[in-house]
């Protein structure tokens, strides 16, 4: 089992991806209108340096990598802590979770290699994950 599926089945907590704390957790973050949304989180990581990186989830081709330090930088302890506490780990179990989900989910978001315009993210992210659209 590698790193991710002991992650994800972490927080998952032997229930499906669609019913996933960490799942829901980051479907919550992107979708914050206080924030952006996904436009909002994608700009934060193009101002934190990180800009090859998450452009290469929404586009088409391969996704870089990003670490657990780097999600930390972009989003901050204070954010980190707070999404650590809703999920009952520490802040390097949360921005572990999160460096090696946000790139599959905004790949999964972005099927064209484009942000969407309007809609619920919410509701069409958990749809997709519940059919298994991003893990399939």
């Amino acid at each position: 089992m590698g790193l991710f599926d002991s992650v994800v089945g972490a927080f998952a907590g032997g229930q499906s991806g669609g019913d996933s704390p960490l799942l829901n957790v980051v479907m919550q973050l992107i979708n914050n209108p206080q924030t952006g949304g996904l436009g909002g989180l994608v700009r934060s990581f193009q101002q934190g340096g990180l800009g090859n990186i998450v452009d290469s989830w929404v586009s088409t081709g391969q996704n870089l990598p990003i670490s657990a330090e780097q999600i930390q930088a972009v989003l901050g302890a204070g954010k980190l802590q707070e999404i650590a506490a809703q999920l009952g780990v520490s802040t390097e179990q949360a921005s572990g979770g999160l460096a090696d989900l946000l790139p599959q989910l905004v790949d999964k978001l972005t099927p064209n290699g484009q942000l969407p315009e309007g809609g619920d993210l919410l509701a069409q992210g958990l749809d997709m994950l519940k059919k298994g659209g991003l893990f399939a």
